[in-house]
């Protein structure tokens, strides 16, 4: 397929600066991709001014929640970017589409998207470690008609934003052991927009209690750790990396995929297994937990100071561990060029020079 670049795109592209304060998802790229599904198959996709979406009040995304989307990064290496694993987020977007009854957006249409918007949006890749241009493609039903069923017509976008390192600190977590994020044999390990609302009531209250951040357990049986609500659990126990086997009510992380890759090429014992709650909270009181973070897109990892459940506050000995900064070192150093990418994780794209004549 080609691209059509719009000549408004580009010249939104050609008066904008970054600002010196980027934040992370605060700060939008002028310009977005958008593919078009008509009810039996994708048209060519659009490279537009970003700008608001025009949708009919009784568009099914509105009504069913028929919405799925992805995160990924875009980092500086030298004169060109590079994309970071995005194979494995288009796969994923798949996954999430079927489960909500949506079209499957193709892998080519999906590599086109991403690569689009990191070719034309290069010189807005910031140069600072652990800076990058964050996209996020996501898949909406726009058919306007309110019966219960999938909708006939879609619309794929990618938008991106210059993004700054993301530091979430040391957080301190409560282990939420009423409410659930997700049901079994629901959307728990699809990435939709529902997952993370279902969250928010319990996130809401976590400020005032002096907490950050809610670990949850599974819907099923209540003691076995899933994720956090963004973000996959890991825990060093007895010098050894555990974290919870995928079970289908959490998300199969990149970057925790990417970790537990890292973790067996340094040398360190993995464990992916039901990881039961009250164990974790016994080896912390024992000392044999001696650092737990948690993974994601945008922070990467983020150090676990202090668990919470109910009166007790439990702190780890040492946040962020060795552990926790050894695998971040390990991952930055492939995603910014450092070292030799020897998993192949690192798609390299051409910076583009405004020619809207190009074709991709």
């Amino acid at each position: 397929m080609s691209v059509e670049i719009h000549p408004d795109a580009v010249a939104r592209l050609r008066g904008f600066k970054l600002p010196e304060q980027l934040g992370f998802g605060d700060v939008m790229a002028p310009v977005m991709f958008r593919a078009v599904f008509d009810g039996s198959r994708w048209k060519a996709g659009e490279l537009l001014p970003y700008g608001p979406i025009s949708l009919d009040p009784a568009a099914k995304v509105l009504h069913y929640a028929q919405s799925c989307f992805e995160g990924l990064k875009v980092y500086r290496d030298g004169d060109s970017v590079s994309l970071f694993r995005p194979q494995r987020n288009a796969a994923r977007m798949i996954y999430s589409a079927a489960r909500l009854s949506m079209p499957a957006i193709p892998e080519a249409l999906f590599i086109e998207g991403v690569s689009t918007i990191a070719s034309y949006c290069a010189a807005l890749v910031p140069a600072k470690s652990g800076e990058s241009l964050y996209l996020r493609p996501f898949l909406i039903g726009t058919q306007a008609q309110l019966g219960v069923t999938a909708s006939q017509s879609y619309e794929f976008y990618v938008i991106a934003s210059p993004s700054g390192a993301y530091h979430m600190g040391n957080m301190r977590l409560w282990i939420e052991r009423e409410s659930a994020r997700s049901a079994i044999g629901g959307t728990g390990d699809a990435k939709v927009g529902g997952n993370y609302a279902s969250s928010l009531r319990s996130i809401a209250g976590l400020e005032a209690r002096g907490f950050d951040q809610v670990l949850w357990l599974n819907p099923g049986d209540k003691h076995t750790i899933d994720e956090l609500s963004g973000m996959n659990f890991f825990a060093v126990i007895e010098g050894d990396l555990h974290t919870p086997a995928l079970n289908g009510s959490f998300l199969d992380g990149i970057t925790r995929d990417s970790l537990l890759t890292l973790a067996q090429d340094l040398g360190l014992k993995v464990f992916e297994h039901a990881m039961d709650v009250e164990e974790l909270l016994q080896s912390v009181k024992s000392g044999s937990c001696s650092e737990a973070f948690a993974c994601g897109t945008a922070a990467i990892i983020s150090p676990i100071s202090e668990l919470g459940d109910g009166d007790t506050r439990l702190k780890l000995p040492s946040a962020p561990g060795p552990v926790a900064e050894r695998l971040r070192g390990a991952l930055l150093d492939i995603q910014e060029g450092r070292v030799e990418d020897r998993f192949g994780w690192m798609q390299r794209l051409p910076a583009i020079v405004f020619d809207c004549s190009l074709e991709l």
